[in-house]
């Protein structure tokens, strides 16, 4: 997808990023920055924090590292606070961080699945309850404020093996239409993003052969996302008039028939 916003509709805007270390979280963070917001990036790999904030200032935008594993709540709520000290209220979330560990469930591999339903889940959750003052503060004052987190297209579809990750997905896509019924009326734009197969180190987590082999052929067969056009996506959501929430957005490639 290229670059379909133009000029800086986002200038103004105080960004978050969580899983912005990689893939569709520092390429949101780029491009949020690119259109004028100015974004804190957090996640757990600093090296990579520190990198993805030189190319953003390099390019003249402004950016702040926050190293923090979201699975730990009182490190995000101190990343929160740490976000509104040096950068002011923060009025777009894209609650990104999370992990996919596929495997049959006849494997028990309980580690992996308490793994995936502490980021996936109560890392979302953390943020959630960090970020929720800033939003409803930024609202409040006037201003258009996001709550956008990464779901998956396997919320929705029925995939063998992706049982507890499919399961952590459908969670956030669920969870978003509930807090709708809470945020919107506070002026809070909640919305969730489902992408399918996107080129990102994420399939690089999965062990099971089958899976591996899934995620391989499709990338090998078909023109996947890149992680550019989800965060392009990301960016449109949050730069419509503040009447507007794009609730649920589906984001595949044309040729990913599952």
């Amino acid at each position: 997808m290229s670059a379909l916003l133009t000029n800086t509709p986002l200038a103004g805007r105080v960004a978050v990023v969580s899983g912005a270390s990689s893939g569709i979280g520092a390429a949101t963070a780029l491009r949020l920055a690119e259109l004028g917001a100015k974004v804190a990036v957090l996640a757990r790999r600093k090296d990579n924090l520190d990198t993805l904030v030189e190319s953003i200032t390099r390019a003249g935008g402004t950016a702040i590292a926050v190293p923090v594993d979201v699975t730990d709540r009182e490190a995000v709520h101190a990343a929160a606070r740490q976000v509104a000290d040096r950068l002011g209220t923060a009025d777009l979330v894209f609650n990104n961080a999370g992990v996919q560990l596929v495997s049959p469930i006849t494997d028990l591999r309980q580690d992996d699945w308490q793994r995936q339903i502490d980021l996936n889940v109560t890392g979302v959750m953390n943020v959630i309850g960090a970020f929720v003052p800033h939003l409803t503060a930024a609202a409040e004052a006037g201003g258009p404020a996001d709550l956008i987190t990464t779901s998956s297209i396997a919320a929705t579809r029925i995939l063998e093996k992706f049982s507890v990750y499919s399961g952590t997905k459908a969670y956030i896509s669920h969870l978003t239409r509930l807090l709708r019924v809470e945020l919107g009326r506070k002026n809070v734009r909640v919305a969730t993003i489902e992408p399918g197969m996107v080129d990102t180190e994420l399939p690089g987590h999965v062990t099971d052969p089958d899976a591996t082999k899934l995620m391989a052929d499709l990338i090998d067969q078909i023109d996947v996302l890149q992680s550019a056009d989800v965060a392009e996506t990301v960016a449109f959501m949050a730069a419509v008039p503040r009447h507007v929430n794009l609730t649920e957005i589906t984001i595949l490639p044309t040729a990913q028939a599952i």
